[in-house]
């Protein structure tokens, strides 16, 4: 079934002027078929008036645990709870960030987001969100499960995730850490500098052996000093480095992310880090073992206090950080084509004529109106 979506905002496609509300684009199995502007539009099957709203590439998170009351550790059934609840919102394609635990049971993890790749093309694979951090920078980690990055570890992990493993957080400061990052690096993982005590030297050396992303950044790593500039600089001053954001407005002051927006923007993959009260009510919940209270959207370790991931979707960050200045082409491409990029996926991320028909149409309001995966509405 072909479907056209027309009066529309068209964004992230090239050959559409994203000013326009005439513009359309018509999905046929599964792909972009046809985008253009005016009256003049294609017959199709179905034919969804978009009302002047927004159409956007879907959106994709590299950097989530959970939502819906669930967690993305605990097993098939949990992460289609979870990613249902994202889905809605309008990621339609996610990495599952695994978080701190022994060795043998993130293998088995990996090994179970590798089996449901296999199946549902809208998982792109793991993100490992520990175990090789800093302690004094652990956020909601286990500490006695932190480790230096050693062989062994790094190749049952890769071995275990088949080549689907996206993504990998380490602090670069750690015993091992720069052959870790060659071995991640030589088997297509992109590499994150995260939970670090890195200063900006080695944070450039970090980057220069192959890693090419930060860690949502500001949290879990040193600020910026004007005579110590931490990892935030050297990665806001190198090409070759994605910086995730988590705009909650509580991880990052807002003024902050659009500031860095100024200088980095297409360099920003904005990101959820969303636990398991996303989408969900406030109460408490675990998160890697670890104990959580969620007060009025805001998840904290109720053992110090530390934030423990965020109860942010996507479509709300998107809204956050237009409100503060930020214009919705960029934000658009920092929900889409950047993170795509950021574990070599450059072919997601767009509404180009041949891409995947993912896709988000919004209202004046910025609200999730309807979502497309590969053409078929969810």
């Amino acid at each position: 079934m072909s479907t056209l979506v027309h009066s529309v905002r068209l964004l992230g496609s090239a050959s559409v002027d994203s000013d326009r509300t005439d513009g359309w684009a018509l999905f046929d199995a599964g792909r972009v078929a046809a985008t253009g502007v005016g009256g003049d539009r294609p017959h199709a099957s179905e034919v969804v008036d978009g009302g002047n709203g927004c159409l956007l590439p879907g959106f994709i998170d590299i950097h989530g645990h959970g939502g819906a009351a669930a967690s993305f550790d605990d097993g098939p059934e949990a992460i289609a709870t979870a990613r249902a609840v994202h889905r809605a919102h309008g990621t339609t394609r996610a990495v599952l960030s695994l978080i701190t635990a022994p060795i043998d049971d993130l293998a088995a993890r990996v090994a179970t987001v590798a089996d449901l790749c296999d199946a549902d093309p809208t998982i792109l694979g793991s993100h490992l969100e520990g175990p090789f951090l800093d302690p004094g920078h652990k956020g909601a980690h286990t500490e006695s499960l932190l480790r230096a990055p050693d062989a062994a570890s790094v190749d049952r992990l890769l071995e275990a995730g088949r080549g689907t493993i996206r993504q990998v957080t380490l602090a670069p400061e750690r015993e091992g850490a720069f052959d870790a990052i060659r071995r991640f690096v030589d088997a297509g993982v992109a590499v994150a500098v995260g939970h670090t005590n890195a200063d900006a030297a080695t944070t450039r050396r970090a980057f220069d052996a192959g890693a090419t992303l930060i860690t949502h950044a500001f949290n879990a790593m040193p600020g910026i000093h004007h005579r110590a500039p931490g990892p935030v600089v050297p990665a806001v001053r190198d090409e070759r480095v994605t910086l995730e954001v988590i705009a909650d407005g509580v991880h990052v002051d807002l003024e902050l992310v659009a500031t860095l927006f100024e200088v980095a923007g297409d360099r920003i993959a904005l990101i959820t880090d969303a636990m398991a009260a996303a989408g969900a009510q406030d109460g408490q919940y675990e998160l890697g073992g670890l104990a959580v209270r969620v007060t009025d959207g805001v998840a904290r370790l109720e053992e110090g206090g530390a934030i423990a991931g965020s109860t942010l979707t996507q479509d709300a960050a998107l809204r956050h950080v237009v409100g503060v200045g930020v214009p919705l082409e960029v934000a658009s491409h920092a929900l889409s084509r950047q993170p795509a990029h950021a574990i070599h996926r450059d072919d997601l991320g767009s509404l180009d004529v041949g891409s995947l028909a993912d896709a988000v149409l919004l209202d004046d309001a910025l609200a999730v109106r309807r979502v497309w995966v590969a053409g078929r509405e969810v």
